[in-house]
């Protein structure tokens, strides 16, 4: 059984910083790729970012790049979304996802490539 828990969620103002973690088991890591999404109030859950299994290769939503950073620590099973320049729209419950294909070549940014989910962790930016 995958277990996905996210973390490092908050209040925080417009301009800040956060930095979420997601701490797995259950499966072995270092082989899959991992993403984060978000679902804002009202909104479908999209994508924001995603790094590869090996770590050398990362992709990010064009609402979020140049801000936000992926990054993973194979041998701490966890992978991190470091989020600077906050926001009020980067609000959201932010999720993080095991890719369901054992290392896959390419990062996707579809929910139906991802099989396993965390609980998510609530990001609220005021200004």
């Amino acid at each position: 059984q995958v277990q996905l828990v996210e973390s490092g969620g908050g209040l925080v103002q417009a301009g800040g910083s956060l930095r979420l973690s997601c701490a797995a088991s259950g499966r072995t890591f270092s082989y899959y790729n991992m993403g984060w999404f978000r679902q804002a109030p009202g909104k479908e859950r999209e994508f924001v970012a995603a790094i590869s299994w090996s770590g050398y290769n990362t992709a990010y939503a064009d609402s979020v790049k140049g801000r936000f950073t992926i990054s993973r620590d194979n041998a701490e099973n966890t992978v991190y979304l470091q989020m600077n320049s906050l926001k009020p729209e980067d609000t959201a419950v932010y999720y993080c996802a095991a890719d369901r294909q054992y290392r896959r070549m390419v990062i996707t940014t579809t929910l139906e490539s991802y099989d396993y989910w965390g609980q998510g962790t609530q990001v609220t930016v005021f200004s």
